[in-house]
Parts: C-alpha cells; structure tokens; sequence
C-alpha cells in the first residue's frame, strides 16, 4: 500500500533542483529585528515592536504607516525612521520577470505521501503561499494535515522542507498518535518527530487571531517550514451568525487571512488551511455535487492554490484543483489510511 521513502522524491526534482545540491540547507528567508540596532533603534524600541507582534524586519516594512503608529510608545517620527532604515533592508521596488523565475525556481515543495497528488500538485504543498483544501467530512482534510506536519520535517531531497510545523486546531481534531504512525512510516523517531510539531487548540475566533501573533513569535525564534490552521473558518462561523453579522465575520476572516499570507511571505513557510462546506440550495438536486466552500469571496481571494476533496471507493479520496495560478484544473485518486496519505487502492 505504501511506496518506498525514496519513491516521494522523484516527484520533488523539478521544482527543487537547486536546494538538491551536496550539503545545501534551506535558506532563511527573514532578519530578526535585533539587526535595528545596529542602525541606532533602542532595544526597548524592538522590545514595543515585539510585544506589538512585529518579530522580523519584513514584517515592519510590511505594516502599513498607520499600523506601526498604533504601536504604544512608537511616536510618529520613530515610525517614519523605522520606515527609512527597513527600506534598505528588504527589497521592495520592481525586479524583471526574469529574476522572479529564478526566485521561484528556489521554493521548495512538501510531499503529501501520495505520489499521484503530488503529480497532480507539480511536487507537491507550495512553501511561501497559502493551500487550501474544503471538502465534506471524512474526505481526507485532517489527514492531510497530519501528513504534511511530519514530511515538512524531511530532507528537501525527500520531498520535505527540514522545518518545523506549527498546528493550530479548531475543531479538537489533532491526533498525536496519528503522527507517531506517520513518522514511522516515513522511517523517522517518532518522539523527535512530535518535539518539531507546536500544537495549539482555539477556542474562539479572537484566540485563533492571538494563537497567530504567539505562532509569528515562535516562528521567529527557529526554522519552521509549514502552518496549518484546520478549519480556518469553523470558528468564524459559529461566532457571526445570521446575515446582521455577515459583513462583520468577513472582515475578521479577512484579516486573519491575511495575517497567514504575511507569515507565509515573511517566513517562507507552507499555510495550509482546511475550509467547510456547505449545501448550495441555488444547485440543482440531481447536480454532480451540490456543495460550495464557506467563506465566499473573501477566502476565495486569500488563497493561491485551492483543493477540492471528495470520497471516492472505500478508502479512495479524489482531489481536484478547484483554483491555481499555475496548476491545470484536473483531478486525481489518493487513499486515507493508518499511516496518513497514501496512493489510492485498486
């Protein structure tokens, strides 16, 4: 039922040639902000920026003028010096086509333990951008999730990242167990492989906002190369309901959604979150498949790569590209099992 680790990595190649070479580890793509100092900020200044969860140089050129202001203690003239100073820290302006193949030449992919979805998926779950997987329940979304959190610690020639996982759970589905089965599986130690997964579970929609300033913070501090968030939008739903509430429950997602975009760019890391379904009543009954992913347009816009998942025979699950910038729109068979994600079964 399982191939052989070896097997995952011939799928990896294409997009991951330049990190393949002898002894080459994956690059950090951010600076912390203790390199401010050397540029005449006070430490205490930092010590504002990171209790406001400003962690890393790019996140404060990232933050808009009117943010940074909001921070306590930052006046408005300090704001403007941090602004000049992280402009010749992190490039900003316009590069040629040319330059942004190369950049995308250098991301590195994380297998999903089936070789047919990762063929689909060109190598596999996209670092540096957000995935996200909506499907009924018992298609596969939780185990998916667990899957990528033991495979993003591989080496890159295995189909991995060399990183840690962050997990952030909203509907009390993670399963530790489950990662022991993977990790050994995939022939790692199965205590080691639990130590490089950071599990928090959210109560509420404003924690799961919180459980993302803590995961920038930890980010910061150690090489993590994926984020999931399983369901991003459960929470949401149960706390704005009814449509008085729609408008405000879409700004909040929008925001968290873009919080995880910003983390992804800023840290390089895989976001990959999972979305509920729901029963589209406009649909015909005798439709093919009369769901639709919750969230609306809002998450429709946050996401780079969106997957669909339906059941298919047994223990067979079928993945479609619902939405991708790069990634035909096409279809195939995987299966659930024991050990996570596998190749589908006759």
């Amino acid at each position: 039922m399982e191939a052989p680790q070896q097997q995952y990595s011939d799928y990896q190649e294409d997009g991951q040639q330049q990190q393949q070479e002898e002894g080459e580890e994956v690059a950090v793509t951010y600076q912390t902000l203790d390199l401010l100092q050397e540029h005449g900020i006070a430490a205490n200044d930092i010590q504002k920026l990171n209790d406001a969860g400003y962690h890393t140089v790019e996140s404060v050129a990232h933050a808009t003028v009117r943010k940074l202001s909001e921070v306590k203690g930052i006046s408005e003239a300090k704001v403007m010096k941090l602004k000049d100073i992280v402009k010749t820290l992190v490039p900003m302006d316009f590069k040629t086509a040319a330059d942004a193949l190369e950049d995308r030449k250098s991301l590195v992919t994380l297998t999903t333990g089936s070789i047919e979805l990762d063929k689909l998926l060109e190598g596999g779950i996209e670092t540096g951008s957000l995935t996200e997987v909506f499907g009924e329940f018992r298609t596969g979304k939780t185990q998916l999730c667990h899957t990528l959190c033991v495979t993003c610690q591989m080496s890159i020639t295995d189909g991995g990242a060399e990183g840690k996982a962050i997990y952030l759970d909203t509907e009390g589905t993670f399963r530790p167990a489950r990662l022991q089965e993977i990790a050994t599986r995939f022939g790692m130690d199965p205590a080691v492989a639990l130590e490089n997964v950071a599990y928090a579970r959210a109560h509420n929609s404003e924690h799961q906002m919180d459980l993302l300033k803590m995961a920038a913070a930890i980010m910061a501090q150690d090489r993590y190369a994926l984020i999931v968030v399983d369901s991003a939008t459960a929470l949401f739903r149960t706390d704005y309901v009814g449509r008085g509430e729609l408008s405000e429950r879409q700004m909040q997602m929008a925001q968290f959604l873009r919080q995880l975009t910003r983390l992804a760019e800023e840290f390089g890391v895989a976001v990959f979150i999972t979305n509920q379904v729901v029963a589209n009543p406009d649909g015909m009954s005798f439709a093919k498949d009369s769901t639709k992913p919750i969230g609306g347009n809002i998450i429709a816009h946050a996401s780079t790569t969106r997957l669909r998942l339906r059941k298919g025979r047994g223990e067979n699950r079928i993945c479609t590209v619902f939405d991708s910038p790069t990634l035909p729109e096409a279809d195939c068979q995987f299966a659930v099992g024991p050990q996570g994600i596998c190749d589908a079964t006759e």
